[in-house]
Formats: structure tokens, sequence, C-alpha cells
């Protein structure tokens, strides 16, 4: 089944051309050899990138090949100045990231709902006749012509805005957290890479606050290098303000998966490290105090750890009280 998640996308867009200028003299019975009234052309249609908050996919633009503006009308007689072309407006969701698809730079970034930014400007319309005259010149018969207007090809590339970002590897229970702590409906199997694509979950604290959390995909050793999903989904972890690293109490080293989770977001972007970060070991249900308590002796040192089982509920409050702290610090 195709997803229906869709963070990447090209395009090619054209804004529209100005219309041209009018080389019109007026005429009339009384006034047969009237002056110059040519009126300027009306500027091209610009492409505008906006912003949605309603939309958390680019979907809709998958098959939509060629966005194109309209251009202006030519001016007309009796100084009459044309319409300008219509502007094409593309709706993107927050987090939305353009480029130009050649050089790679950045031309755009949307994270406010409402926000308009004018990718390419529509070509100026062309001065009429009237504008050219003068006390020494008072018959041009020429107009100027519309600017052409801005071509190129560019990708659309979307980075979720949320609060936690949750990292892990397949399988170490993600999805079945973001499940119990939101009204997210993640897939949920019992085998790896059963999340194929980020999911997004509201999480209510306390009845009067929330915060959103994103399950991305699970990363495997060398995915920065383009093993598994590859880096295909760790843009997504760029925006998020707390990474929650998540480690299945069964696993055979914690502290040596944990450095090499922190080492492909290195690998990846090193400035995903300076991040706040939480560690939680999820399927502590099987664990007893003892365990847990041999446990804490070899984890890091160097981050705020917890114990919780999404499964049997527990550890979950406590979890929603240290995430909701550390959002709010300072």
């Amino acid at each position: 089944m195709e997803s229906n998640f869709i963070d990447y996308v090209k395009i090619f867009c054209h804004s529209g051309k100005g219309g041209g200028g009018s080389a019109h003299f007026f005429r009339s019975k009384r006034n047969p050899k009237g002056g110059p009234d040519g009126g300027d052309g009306g500027r091209g249609g610009h492409i505008i990138l906006r912003g949605d908050k309603q939309l958390w996919t680019l979907l809709h633009l998958k098959y939509t090949k060629h966005i194109m503006a309209e251009d202006g009308e030519s001016g007309g007689h009796n100084l009459c100045t044309g319409a300008c072309g219509a502007d094409k407006y593309i709706n993107v969701p927050l987090g939305t990231v353009a480029r130009d698809a050649e050089t790679n730079e950045q031309l755009a970034e949307i994270t406010e709902d409402g926000q308009e930014i004018v990718l390419f400007q529509g070509g100026r319309g062309g001065k009429g006749n009237d504008f050219f005259k003068s006390a020494t010149f008072q018959t041009p018969r020429f107009a100027q012509p519309g600017e052409l207007g801005e071509e190129a090809w560019i990708i659309l590339e979307l980075k979720l805005l949320a609060d936690v970002g949750l990292v892990g590897f397949p399988n170490a229970g993600k999805s079945t957290l973001l499940s119990v702590v939101s009204a997210a409906k993640p897939e949920i199997a019992d085998y790896p890479f059963t999340t194929l694509v980020p999911n997004l979950g509201m999480v209510y604290y306390r009845n009067q606050y929330s915060f959103v959390m994103a399950d991305i995909p699970g990363i495997i050793e060398g995915a920065a290098d383009g093993k598994g999903l590859g880096v295909r989904f760790l843009r997504h972890i760029e925006r998020n303000a707390l990474l929650l690293f998540l480690i299945p109490a069964d696993s055979e080293n914690i502290k040596k998966e944990y450095k090499i989770l922190l080492n492909e977001l290195k690998q990846y972007n090193a400035e995903l490290l300076d991040k706040k970060r939480i560690l939680a070991i999820s399927k502590c249900d099987m664990l007893d105090a003892e365990m847990i308590k041999q446990m804490k002796k070899e984890l890091p040192k160097d981050l705020p750890t917890l114990f919780i089982s999404s499964v049997a509920q527990t550890g979950i409050a406590e979890l929603k009280d240290l995430l909701w702290k550390t959002l709010n610090e300072n």
C-alpha cells in the first residue's frame, strides 16, 4: 500500500510575464492628431509559498510537475493600465523548505500558518508611450515590452515540526509509546521497520498543556551512509526541541546502542548533538527492582534516564513530567 506521507517533491515553477505597454495615440473628430495615451502593462503573477497548518504532508503536490502564474495584460488606450497576472500560491505544511534544484540554495522556509514568501517574482509590466513623452519629444511611437518571468526547478522538502522526537533502533517500542501517550494510531508489529513514515501525536499533559511528539522510522548503524532507510527521515529530527532516545530493556548493550545512535546523528548533522536529550529504557515490564538497580550502574551518566513500559503503563506519567520540565527549562 502506497503511503500518503510525502515529504519531498520537485516542481518546475514559472512566474508570469509582464504585459507590454501600449503605443496608442488619442484620436477624435475634434482632435485627429492627439498625443500619446498608451497605458502601462500589468505585472506578471508571482509564485508564492504559503504556510497552511491544516496540511502535514506534500501529498497534494506529488503529481504537480508545473506551476505557472498568469501573464500580465497589455496596456490599453486612454492611459489604461493592463491587469496584473494572477499570483499562484503553493500551500505547504509548516516546516517546509524550498531549495533551488540546481544549486541546492535555500530559497524559503515556512514555519508559521499564513506565512507567505514570494519564490519567483512576476515580470514588470512595460511602460506605455505616454511615459516617454516630454516637452522635446511629444510623439513617442514606441512602448516598452513587459519583462519575462522567472523560472526554475525547485525542491520542496518537509521537516516535521515537533517538540519531542523519538530516536531509536527499529522495534524499540517508539510507535507503541506514541500510541499510549497520544491519540495517534501508528502501525505496530513485532518486527523491524514497521514504521516507514514519521507519525505525529499530540501529548496532553495535566489536562491543560500539550506538546507534539514525532515517531521517526528506526535508525540502524550506517544510516548516515544510506543503510536501512538511510537519512531520508533524519531531517525530521532537526526541528525537534528535545530528543527522546528509546532503547529496549532486552538490548545486549544499552550504552553501546546509545553511542551508535548518537554517532549516526553526528554523521548526519553534528548540530543535532546540541539538542536536549533524555534516555528511556522501554519494555521494562519484564524487569524486577533488582535488575533495574543493576542496569542503572551501566547506563550513560550524562543524561536523565527513565525506565518505562508502554504496555504496562509504568513510568509514563514520570516520563511526561520529565519531558514537560525539560521542554520548558529557561
